[in-house]
């Protein structure tokens, strides 16, 4: 392969110019092996976060990514995958009662997860608060269980594009992470390196998401489905309201306990219907007819979910972790809730110890936020509406201070609209 001077190539997209494929591979081959620092590799991010990456450079950049690593291979698989990634928000438990739903009705379902930092959950971390959980799989336990459970939620191995791994990692720490561009070649390479044949994306829009306006979430979703279309993955995308957190619970085993009331039928109305209509999308990209409220009232998600849990040796039936100390937060006047602010929701959790703010963090299992009631319901003065659970109490004060004035309580009902905005693809 040709070799070029980073330096060159730094100026080039500086100046808002834009850079060959030769030249985009061997960057991303030369950051990956180490040639090219992250003090350069920080100065392009910055320099696409001002001027971008072109319909020709953004594919390459993506695909050079996914070079850099292995491909898994879904083929000998006797039913269609699909896939789903969420850009994250506040209570967005979706992928728990979803892999086990659609594998319920004949899609397998590889989910390939990651950890929770800032404000918004991971979801191997809320997976890990059932007792002897695991979420490290060879590949060949992953395509064993697919094939005889239908779903599997673990780690993404250390071999999926590589490259993305330094460079999130970087963009983390050189304010660079809003970037479109970076955002969907860091998504859509690890999707597609995970050789799934469709998949749907979750793409937030709000307070508690990382993309804030209607404008931005949708320039996100496109430029992703079109990456995805181009590499041959059927990829479509919906735009899901994020201002208001999801469900009724923000915190690792609160929102595990949620997902199972979901799969037993019951469950927050939000969360059961983002859960069916990203359900009915999955089943329409891997081409399977099939009714998904049919699988979740009859209790077929629930004996999947049940078997997922077991073969990465978690047990179904243990108690949760409970928080030692909880404290609430009540209502300050009457009225109807008219909004919750997911952001302010998020960081309380993440202030009781549910979430991290470094990687190499320990999380609290029990740790977060509970709420009785939610936008279109109505509360009264002085009833309990927040419920804090941590198992450090020295961290009650600071999570307060982030509810404070996070709810809008109105004289008249404010209905809160569907949760699913749009959809690109």
């Amino acid at each position: 392969m040709s070799s070029f001077d980073a330096v060159d190539l730094i100026r080039t997209k500086r100046d808002g110019g834009t850079l060959s494929d030769e030249e985009i591979r061997w960057l991303i081959g030369a950051y990956t092996d180490g040639v090219v620092g992250d003090e350069q590799m920080a100065a392009m991010a910055m320099a696409i976060f001002f001027n971008g990456l072109d319909d020709r450079e953004l594919p390459t950049w993506t695909t050079a990514m996914i070079e850099t690593g292995d491909r898994m291979d879904f083929s000998p698989l006797t039913r269609p995958t699909a896939d789903k990634h969420s850009t994250g928000g506040v209570g967005d438990k979706i992928t728990l009662p979803l892999a086990p739903l659609v594998a319920a009705c004949g899609v397998a379902v590889p989910q390939l997860s990651g950890r929770g930092l800032g404000h918004t959950g991971g979801t191997l971390d809320k997976l890990e608060a059932i007792p002897g959980w695991r979420a490290a799989l060879s590949n060949e336990e992953m395509l064993r269980q697919l094939e005889d459970v239908g779903a599997v939620i673990c780690a993404a191995g250390s071999g999926l594009a590589p490259a993305d791994k330094k460079l999130y990692a970087l963009r983390d720490v050189t304010g660079t992470v809003e970037a479109i561009p970076l955002i969907a070649s860091s998504i859509m390479s690890k999707k597609i390196a995970e050789g799934t044949s469709a998949l749907v994306l979750d793409v937030k829009t709000g307070s508690g998401a990382f993309m804030k306006t209607r404008e931005r979430s949708r320039q996100l979703a496109e430029t992703m489905v079109a990456l995805g279309t181009d590499a041959g993955v059927k990829t479509s995308a919906l735009i899901t309201d994020m201002n208001a957190p999801l469900g009724r619970s923000a915190g690792n085993a609160c929102e595990v306990a949620e997902s199972v009331e979901v799969l037993a039928g019951g469950g927050p109305a939000d969360v059961v219907e983002l859960t069916l209509a990203l359900a009915h999308e999955m089943l329409a990209a891997a081409g399977v007819e099939a009714d998904p409220e049919k699988a979740l009232a009859s209790g077929r998600a629930m004996d999947v979910w049940r078997a997922m849990i077991a073969a990465q040796d978690g047990d179904p039936d243990a108690p949760l972790p409970q928080a030692k100390h909880t404290e609430t937060v009540a209502a300050e006047s009457d009225g109807w809730i008219s909004g919750m602010d997911a952001m302010a929701v998020g960081v309380a959790s993440w202030r009781l110890g549910a979430g991290r703010g470094r990687k190499e963090d320990p999380v609290q299992a029990a740790a977060g936020v509970t709420w009785s009631a939610g936008v279109g319901e109505r509360v009264s003065a002085g009833q309990p509406l927040f419920t804090l659970h941590t198992d450090t109490p020295e961290r009650f004060e600071r999570a307060k201070e982030a509810l404070a004035g996070a709810v809008e309580i109105a004289s008249h009902r404010a209905e809160r609209g569907s949760v699913v905005l749009d959809r690109v693809g």
